[in-house]
């Protein structure tokens, strides 16, 4: 179990970051789906990974980061 929940959490970071150098390198808009869902995606995968680890403070970040996209895309629809 403690593979699978490394494993999650570095594919978060990934998508996190994809999602940055995305938007930063003007491929894919801030107000995308495809941006939003890397977000979401990734800072669910931080999420499982830092509660597991017992990182509040993350885990804490990263729900609002989720709660953020959400919003963000609910806005969209």
């Amino acid at each position: 179990m403690a593979y699978l929940i490394e494993v999650i959490g570095w594919a978060g970071a990934a998508l996190v970051l994809a999602a940055y150098a995305l938007v930063s390198t003007d491929r894919v808009r801030a107000q995308s789906w495809t941006y939003q869902l890397l977000n979401i995606c990734g800072a669910f995968g931080l999420v499982l990974n830092s509660w597991w680890y017992g990182a509040i403070p993350s885990v804490v970040v990263n729900v609002i980061w989720v709660g953020i996209g959400v919003y963000a895309l609910r806005r969209r629809a």
